[in-house]
């Protein structure tokens, strides 16, 4: 993050009353934004930095603590990366998470060396010292760790206040300057206890207030769009998801009429949706939505295409082209509004440090239509209140807005829609396929009372065909994956344990009733390894 950007972050917080917060210095960790969430958890507010601010900047963003976190570089490799030797001159609580402790370690006299024994995934570990950090948990609690590096040698001033069978400093703390450094990652939830240590960590050593809230949250994104928007028109690319439904609440709200509300039917969303997505916000919600019918269009892009990043961008291009004719039919407009979020920027733009430059490089996963589709010469200027949000926390502003029951419960749903759920060629009959076993999948969970367990469940259609036997004659047709996963924000998610006979009634009405399909699999993969969609 340059340095400018940090500045307008920093006046930003301050206009707004949101100083009483914590600065978190990325080093690339995989969880860095999961330990921001956490913060916000406590009601501070939070925001990742990168670990090259200079404590000049940190002064001035006043922060009540910082937490390092954790990264994949040895702190003893040459260009490892290090923050500004300065900050620990700042008087301020600091939490280092794995790498960020061990940094900890070595930059205030200790000792960094290879572990004897890595540890990765599930490990005990018992608290020696509970003090202000481990206040309140138990004598020994369930960790997650994830290193290959230990502190050997301690700093002058700290202590053992944690260890595990194959980590003798699992945990250190120097109390009287509020120095504290942790091997295992508390953000996860493997970590019993975790956001207690968190809690602990913010409220009691930081003291911060906990004065963050979403009412907070929306008067300062309210003000902010006002102040960047003025009088001039926005036009919202409405999916009908909570995302996008939630910021047409907030924006309707803020600018009145100078929102247009655009529907785009591409094709390649779920049965009935596109009409009643239009009916209830116009007849409903009363928030104008004009419909613009343009699966022909979008299909014929997805023509001969197979790749995944390609079908995004290629969807991505067209919703932005879809949009700039619009715009000039009923504009002008000068802003596109998106409901960005976290999770869709993270794994857009994901980063981690070059071991030989420490510098920060790009690691794509996969690009999001609203993010990593958008051409160069975009046309419109973006207004993305929720680019900083969880998923989580867009629901909790919904609420906040009074966004209806039917719209809040909704699970997530990729803006490509079933274009990436269609493994391969992306056709109308494929689609039309796709989307009645994705109808039964949800109708099924539905009426199992199970629909609200789950973070998202749907179907896949897979690119491959198997050998069946149907009517005693045998069958050479299409497969369907269905993926059911629980999470909490998207950014990890565990399979979901289905009750056996809910998957029997699923696999054996999309076998009778979808033409074409003679096998239904189940996915029992957690995110990590893989990702919550197949692509």
């Amino acid at each position: 993050m340059p340095s400018t950007q940090v500045a307008r972050s920093v006046t930003e917080l301050e206009d707004n009353g949101l100083s009483d917060s914590i600065a978190i210095l990325d080093f690339g960790s995989q969880y860095s934004q999961l330990i921001a969430r956490r913060v916000r958890e406590v009601n501070t507010f939070s925001e990742l930095l990168p670990f090259s601010i200079s404590a000049r900047e940190l002064k001035r963003l006043n922060p009540r603590g910082i937490i390092l976190s954790g990264g994949p570089n040895s702190v003893y490799d040459l260009n490892a990366p290090k923050c500004d030797k300065e900050i620990w001159k700042l008087g301020l609580p600091v939490l280092g998470v794995c790498y960020g402790m061990q940094l900890m370690g070595q930059e205030l006299g200790g000792i960094v060396e290879p572990s004897k024994v890595r540890e990765y995934g599930r490990a005990m570990l018992t608290i020696v010292h509970h003090g202000k950090l481990f206040n309140g948990l138990d004598p020994a609690i369930e960790s997650w760790m994830s290193h290959g590096d230990s502190v050997v040698g301690l700093p002058p001033g700290f202590q053992v206040v944690a260890r595990t069978m194959d980590t003798p400093t699992a945990a250190i703390a120097d109390e009287e300057h509020d120095f504290y450094g942790v091997q295992f990652h508390p953000e996860v939830v493997h970590t019993r206890g975790g956001q207690q240590i968190i809690h602990n960590f913010v409220s009691q050593i930081c003291r911060c207030p906990g004065t963050w809230t979403m009412s907070r949250f929306i008067d300062h994104a309210m003000a902010e769009v006002r102040r960047k928007v003025g009088d001039k028109r926005v036009l919202l690319a409405l999916s009908g998801g909570v995302d996008s439904s939630t910021l047409a609440f907030l924006l309707h709200k803020a600018i009145g009429d100078n929102l247009t509300c655009m529907f785009i039917d591409q094709g390649f969303m779920r049965k009935n949706e596109p009409e009643w997505l239009v009916d209830k916000f116009e007849n409903e919600f009363h928030i104008p939505v004009t419909f613009v019918k343009a699966r022909d269009r979008f299909i014929s892009k997805l023509s001969g295409v197979t790749d995944p990043e390609e079908k995004r961008k290629k969807i991505g291009e067209e919703f932005i082209r879809v949009f700039e004719e619009e715009s000039r039919r009923l504009g002008p407009f000068d802003f596109l509004a998106q409901g960005t979020l976290y999770p869709d920027v993270i794994e857009s733009s994901g980063s981690t440090v070059d071991p030989q430059t420490g510098e920060r490089v790009a690691v794509k996963i996969k690009s999001h239509h609203n993010v990593g589709g958008l051409p160069k010469d975009l046309q419109f200027k973006l207004v993305e209140p929720f680019a900083k949000l969880f998923k989580d926390e867009v629901r909790k502003a919904a609420a906040e807005l009074g966004v209806p029951e039917g719209i809040l419960v909704r699970h997530p749903f990729p803006g490509p829609g079933l274009a990436i759920r269609v493994l391969g060629e992306v056709t109308k009959e494929r689609l039309k396929t796709l989307r009645e076993a994705d109808w039964i999948v949800r109708e099924e969970v539905k009426a199992h009372g199970l629909y609200r367990q789950v973070w998202q469940i749907f179907a896949v259609l897979l690119p491959t065909k198997s050998v069946g036997v149907m009517g005693d004659q045998r069958t050479y047709q299409n497969q369907v994956a269905i993926r059911a996963v629980t999470s909490e924000d998207g950014m990890t998610a565990d399979w979901a344990r289905l009750p056996y006979d809910l998957l029997e009634t699923i696999s054996r009405r999309i076998v009778n009733e979808v033409p074409g399909i003679n096998r239904v699999v189940y996915d029992i993969t957690s995110k990590p390894p893989a990702t919550i969609e197949w692509e």
